[in-house]
């Protein structure tokens, strides 16, 4: 029987077709040729709902499709050609990996019979990804018009199951398709998705054992930056927690916890540099990874109590203290709902008054130390921007300067505000597109970067084109790698600029126009509630992106964060 192309499209659509119906809503697609059966059924199944977005860049759209994934934690499909276009969605899957977000990866390939005969654009792409996905799932190695229906539906389902599992992550699937690849698009419509009762919550039982820790004592809760973010389930489990307890929460700023009516403590990194606060931690629950303070994690070694970490559907071990502690994957509401029921012992709520105290007395002191007067600086702008910024638009920080930055210096809020880090693999590769996906779900984002973070990932403006919603890019503008500024480096002999800072000589502003973005320069504090404004404007809202530029000098900054920590021999604040 001689293969037809329409035979390569029907096997496409019945995969897109099965992987709808356990779920699946949207789809990244790249361009290619040996994956143009994906494309094509893809088209056809937008009128059945699945979202299609398209991108140039693999790299790019792995990042854009994680930004998807990041907003409800459903799975996201990105279509890539053979070759290296998988090679680029590397580093995407090494962040879905470690965030334990779900990402389908359906890259096409050559036919077996292709392999290792040096065909052109045949590489053992099946071997790039491997390492840091849930599992490798290969059609049939002749193409995927070999596969009839059941085992199609089989290869979904297998997918979908090992995307969402515990953890959740990346899933790559390899399929091989045999020319002729190009149908009519005139083809029979799509058949409809198949049914499926998959993708339910999973249901935990009460764990009913506080573990080593004594609820009647004195203790301290370590909230982490969230991979899913801090649902109602969670919040919930918590508030029960601090009423039981009294502890107070030491909470990362994309914990997702500031601004709700708990004792939050935010200046933990600035008030651990003074031992005499005393403040300490008889016991410790740690909630998720570890928040980016190194000064934190430097506490958290010392203390000599029983600690506990608890993890959202992670099994994976959370402790790079190497602290020996008991980890429950199963979450903090499953943990709660079998605890005994009490009151917060004096002792426990009078340690909470202490923190609580001393955390008061930091935030006054920096709203003293960082005005809104002179020029821009990284700390008082993440002191300023968190404040001014309405609350009901989420905030993801890119890393190095900006997610610690925020962490220390960002002012406290009234409401609650989604603040999103991608601290998984911590790197910056698509930091843009990230920011692109986040915002094509939520419909509107602000994103706080760096420069060189921005012009790594610049290939995400392309993203305006079809942004349904509304993205500000703050750019903290330090003409190169601000964080380098603020390792212990000897200078000494050191080409520092070219070695590590590594300036470039660009205009953010002209590459955002080039991509018909606008924008416009912040240099002064006393021009940020201006410049906010603008941003935010009536007149804006149907621009899909904008850029706003904060000139700043990463050498004095570093200075000043020293100083605001008390790295330079001063006394930190809050004892003053």
């Amino acid at each position: 029987m001689v293969l037809q192309a329409t035979d390569n499209l029907q096997a496409a659509d019945q995969l897109l077709g099965a992987l709808m119906g356990l779920g699946l809503r949207r789809l990244v697609l790249c361009p290619g040729s040996r994956s143009g059966p994906l494309a094509l059924a893809a088209a056809r199944r937008e009128a059945q709902g699945l979202r299609l977005f398209t991108g140039i860049d693999e790299r790019s759209a792995g990042f854009f499709a994680l930004g998807l994934a990041r907003a409800d934690g459903q799975p996201v499909a990105v279509v890539t050609t053979s070759g290296t276009a998988v090679a680029e969605l590397l580093p995407a899957a090494v962040e879905a990996d470690r965030s334990a977000l779900p990402l389908l990866l359906l890259t096409a390939d050559r036919p077996e019979r292709l392999k290792d005969c040096g065909a052109n654009q045949t590489l053992n792409q099946e071997a790039f990804l491997q390492p840091v996905c849930r599992a490798l799932i290969q059609g049939p190695l002749g193409g995927l018009h070999k596969a009839d229906g059941p085992r199609l539906e089989a290869l979904a389902a297998l997918a979908w199951r090992q995307c969402l599992g515990v953890p959740a992550g990346p899933v790559h699937l390899n399929l091989a398709f045999e020319e002729p690849l190009h149908a009519e698009a005139s083809t029979a419509p799509p058949a409809p998705p198949q049914p499926s009762s998959s993708g339910q919550e999973l249901e935990l039982p009460p764990l009913g054992s506080p573990g080593p820790l004594d609820l009647d004592q004195p203790g301290v809760i370590v909230v982490g930056p969230w991979r899913r973010g801090a649902g109602a389930a969670f919040v919930g489990a918590l508030r029960r927690l601090v009423a039981r307890t009294g502890w107070p929460l030491l909470a990362d700023a994309a914990s997702g916890l500031r601004g709700l009516p708990l004792p939050v403590v935010s200046g933990y990194d600035l008030l651990l540099a003074d031992p005499g606060l005393g403040l300490t931690a008889p016991q410790i629950l740690r909630l998720g990874p570890l928040p980016a303070s190194r000064r934190l994690q430097q506490w958290l070694e010392g203390q000599q109590g029983p600690q506990l970490i608890i993890t959202e559907l992670e099994p994976r071990r959370q402790d790079p203290l190497a602290s020996g502690a008991e980890q429950l994957w199963q979450g903090l509401a499953a943990w709660v709902a079998g605890l005994a029921p009490g009151a917060p012992a004096p002792a426990a709520l009078a340690c909470q008054q202490h923190w609580l105290e001393a955390e008061e007395k930091l935030q006054c002191h920096l709203d003293q130390a960082l005005p809104l007067k002179g020029a821009c600086t990284e700390p008082a702008l993440a002191r300023w921007l968190n404040r001014l910024l309405p609350p009901e638009w989420p905030v993801l920080l890119a890393n190095s300067s900006p997610v610690r930055d925020w962490e220390s210096y960002a002012a406290r809020l009234e409401a609650q505000r989604t603040v999103v880090s991608f601290r998984g693999a911590s790197g910056i590769d698509g930091t843009l597109s990230l920011a692109a996906g986040l915002a094509a779900e939520w419909g509107r984002l602000v994103l706080v970067t760096g420069d060189l973070a921005l012009l790594h990932d610049s290939n995400g403006w392309l993203w305006r084109q079809q942004l349904q919603g509304q993205l500000l890019v703050l750019l903290i503008d330090n003409n190169g790698g601000g964080v380098f500024e603020q390792l212990p480096l000897p200078r000494d002999g050191l080409d520092f600029e070219r070695l590590f800072a590594m300036p470039q000589a660009l205009d953010p502003l002209a590459l955002a126009a080039a991509h018909g973005v606008p924008g416009r320069t912040c240099s002064q504090l006393e021009q940020l509630p201006a410049a906010l404004a603008w941003l935010l404007a009536d007149e804006q809202r149907q621009e899909p992106m904008l850029l706003l530029r904060f000139p700043t000098d990463r050498g004095a900054d570093a200075g000043l964060r020293q100083r605001l920590r008390g790295e330079d021999g001063l006394l930190p604040t809050a004892a003053s």
